[in-house]
């Protein structure tokens, strides 16, 4: 029992496998199994060096945590460096690479289609359900109003609302179509058919999907800056979506589909996403994609893709490098050729409230213009200020655990306000488009009731400005208190546990405000002609004043003054009217909205929510002037405990697993000892959990008391005794980013906004003092403008 006993150990090496003998002094092995103890507890004994081994799931964070963008990068060029490699070495791996660069646009084509036929569907069913509130189509129960007295072979031109195969609900129950009983009755049923939709469509949210509710850009900004939130773009919430969106706004409340679609375009996005692994396994180039989905969802919402693509790159993308232009161009392109071969409003074209105006704007036009800017302007802040004041309300009082009650009490009080008023009963789509419209010889609206001169002879497109009528001044009347309710409710209803978008919303106060001092100057020209202000521009007879294009500008200025949007903006109305020639009085109105609501506060609606809500989102536009230094805001502070640590050669796997057990910390420093302090790297927790746990289960000889290393070079075995080491190099960021502590906290926001850096360590001549994360960031600034810096809820 005195010799000695030759065991091999196989040590796998970057290069290959080299084959090492240790010799084992007899004490060390078990004489009646032969083994020696670690085999004994582990098996065959392999030291597995996992610089070459993949771990599973390493690429993945955990939910609501941020990601790291330079990290993410770097491991996507090192993939793209590697298939580069590859495609060298036989065909089949540069057909492989070709694929890989193809992908993108497969998913950019899969994106656009999915999108615009979610869309074409949403929009022919929310026109069916809008008017199954008053009637039937009795034909076919799944025609709309419109689609039903198409089909009618009995429609006359003065009466094309009517038609013998349309009845409302009264007419088909009593056979009595006029009278106050079968008022009442189209009134109850009206309220009931609203009740209903509000009902399904915030319990299918709470039951099936929580993420469905609300528009979903706050999240979506917050989920494109690199926060995680799971589920959030899932296939539950993609179906749960669209279905509650359509119930939501056919429920006739004051809210939109245009923001929900581009979280339904996302969620599309996402799903693609999931495809290929190029995407799936890389959170960086996940937001690329989701970047170009969002400028889909607005393609399609308004049937402009150019205006998609700025309002993805203006609005909601934190990160868009030129590819994603081109890729956003491309799937905003083709969302928009499949809504148009859908055609869902039956008029050839992409939206509802196309129009053609025939009539130039002068110079003098630009007073009211401006003006409405400033009314959108105050609408904006008014709106913000209410609905943030609402909301925070809702969050800290029993309403909000009464979500299913507030949606049907909020339904009820719209739909009993709402059905008395004709603007109001109606869509509030079908609203903008009568208010965009250009007054013609064939309109037969209340707001087109002008007294007409009976010598009158001009071509139909070139109507003189003429007096007003009963029914204007009716219609005018109606739009006020239309503009009063509106303003009102949607403060209320915007953020109530449904889907609900605020562009149409806003849009329709901007164009009923608009539309009302289109016809106060129209008719002060018309009156007052000799007027030095219409001396110049318009002589009696002549069309001067075109109400619809003061209807388009408001709608601009008031969507404007609520999300700050400014060049998208412009792009996105001109898009969908068609008034190219009036670029200048919507650019006029947008940027007077912006700087009078920027005046109030800098935050627009989606940035307000996303401060409201908690989450760690660093806007880019916010500036940061204090004269702090990174010492004041690192951790840990002097009450607090020292800096969670591993050294690169003395600690345990035992004291690696108390750490993480007793710490909820993102990463760890890796330092030369504790006595020096000097900075090695940074590694992240996740990935120190994971690559404990696979090295338990492959790697023979791994156990509580073995050390884990950092170092490059191997480690070497005291005795044979000794437990297997673990080497950890392959998982050691090298490169963290540092600061020193002298560094001014302007210096260090800025580099977390350009970098997208996850946290920063902070360290003088070398030594490691501390760390700063991007919570610790935010909650700085937050302290900074003498706000609850504990208002930053997660990770």
């Amino acid at each position: 029992m005195n010799e000695r006993i030759k065991i091999k150990i196989f040590l796998f090496q970057p290069q290959g496998v080299t084959i090492s003998l240790l010799t084992i002094p007899p004490s060390c092995v078990d004489s009646s199994t032969g083994a020696t103890p670690s085999e004994e507890m582990n098996g065959t004994g392999n030291l597995m060096d996992f610089l070459d081994e993949p771990f599973p799931d390493v690429s993945t964070y955990e939910d609501f945590h941020t990601i790291d963008w330079l990290r993410e990068k770097s491991r996507d060029t090192d993939r793209h460096r590697k298939i580069t490699t590859k495609s060298k070495e036989s065909y089949w791996e540069l057909i492989k690479s070709l694929l890989d660069a193809w992908s993108g646009w497969v998913v950019m084509l899969l994106i656009g289609m999915l999108t615009g036929t979610l869309a074409g569907v949403i929009d022919l069913a929310v026109d069916w359900m809008t008017d199954l509130k008053e009637g039937v189509c009795l034909s076919a129960f799944y025609y709309s109003h419109e689609q039903c007295c198409w089909t009618s072979n009995e429609t006359t031109f003065d009466d094309r609302d009517k038609c013998p195969q349309w009845q409302k609900w009264a007419e088909l129950m009593t056979g009595h179509s006029e009278g106050a009983g079968a008022y009442v009755l189209n009134y109850f049923l009206y309220v009931l058919w609203a009740l209903l939709f509000s009902f399904l469509a915030v319990s299918l949210v709470r039951v099936f999907a929580p993420y469905a509710c609300g528009s979903g850009i706050p999240e979506i900004k917050t989920i494109l800056s690199g926060f995680i939130i799971r589920g959030y773009l899932g296939k539950w919430t993609l179906l749960i979506k669209t279905v509650t969106l359509v119930l939501a706004v056919s429920s006739g409340l004051s809210l939109g589909k245009e923001g929900p679609l581009v979280h339904v375009a996302c969620c599309c996005g996402n799903l693609f996403c999931s495809l290929f692994s190029k995407y799936s396994k890389n959170e960086g180039k996940r937001r690329e994609v989701l970047s170009a989905a969002a400028a889909a969802g607005v393609s399609v919402a308004f049937g402009a893709p150019i205006g998609g693509v700025l309002f993805s790159l203006e609005e909601v993308s934190y990160y868009f490098p030129l590819k994603t232009l081109w890729r956003s161009f491309f799937a905003a392109l083709v969302a928009a050729f499949t809504l148009r071969a859908i055609n869902p409003f039956g008029n050839s074209r992409l939206v509802l409230f196309y129009v053609e105006y025939h009539t130039p704007w002068y110079m003098a036009e630009l007073v009211p213009f401006i003006l409405l800017g400033v009314f959108g302007g105050l609408w904006g802040t008014l709106f913000i200020r209410g609905n943030i004041a609402w909301c925070r309300r809702r969050k800290t009082t029993l309403l909000g655990k009464y979500p299913v009650l507030e949606v049907i009490v909020i339904t009820g009080i719209t739909a009993v306000l709402a059905f008395p008023n004709p603007y109001t009963r109606r869509s509030t789509s079908e609203l903008i488009s009568e208010l965009f419209n250009d007054c013609g010889a064939l309109e037969s609206s209340q707001l087109c009731d002008y007294v007409n001169n009976p010598n009158m002879s001009r071509p139909v497109d070139d109507i003189p400005d003429r007096p007003a009528g009963p029914g204007v001044y009716s219609a005018l009347w109606q739009l006020a208190l239309a503009l009063i309710f509106k303003i009102v409710i949607t403060i209320f209803t915007f953020g109530m546990k449904i889907p609900s978008g605020l562009f149409i919303p806003s849009m329709a106060v901007g164009a009923i405000a608009g539309r009302i001092v289109g016809i106060a100057v129209e008719q002060m020209a018309y009156h007052h002609h000799d007027w030095i202000i219409f001396k110049n521009w318009c002589r009696p007879g002549a069309d001067c004043v075109t109400p619809g294009l003061y209807a388009m500008v408001g709608a601009a200025a008031c969507l404007g003054g609520v999300t700050r949007m400014t060049v998208s903006l412009v792009v996105i109305m001109f898009e969908l009217t068609g008034g190219l020639e009036y670029i200048v009085p919507l650019m006029a109105a947008a940027v007077t909205s912006k700087w009078v609501a920027d005046a109030f506060g800098k935050e627009g609606i989606y940035e307000s929510h996303i401060q409201l809500n908690g989450y760690p989102y660093l806007d880019v536009r916010d500036e940061f002037t204090h004269r702090t230094l990174a010492t004041d805001v690192m951790r840990p502070r002097r009450s607090e405990p020292p800096l969670a640590v591993l050294t690169q050669d003395s600690t345990t796997v035992e004291d690696v697993e108390t750490l993480i057990k007793d710490t909820d910390y993102n990463g760890f420093p890796v330092v030369v000892s504790r006595e020096s302090e000097r900075l090695i790297g940074f590694v992240q927790r996740r990935e120190l959990t994971v690559a404990i746990k696979t090295a338990r289960q492959k790697q023979d000889g791994v156990v509580s008391s073995s050390v884990v290393y950092f170092t490059e070079d191997n480690p070497q075995v005291a005795e044979a005794c000794d437990p297997q080491p673990l080497k950890l190099r392959r998982i050691l960021n090298l490169s963290p980013f540092t600061v020193t502590d002298h560094t001014p906290m302007e210096t260090v926001v800025d580099i977390f906004r350009k970098l997208g850096l996850r946290q920063c360590l902070v360290t003088r001549s070398g030594r490691l003092l501390g760390i700063i994360t991007k919570k610790d960031v935010l909650r700085h600034m937050a302290q900074m403008m003498n706000q609850d810096p504990e208002s930053i809820m997660f990770n």
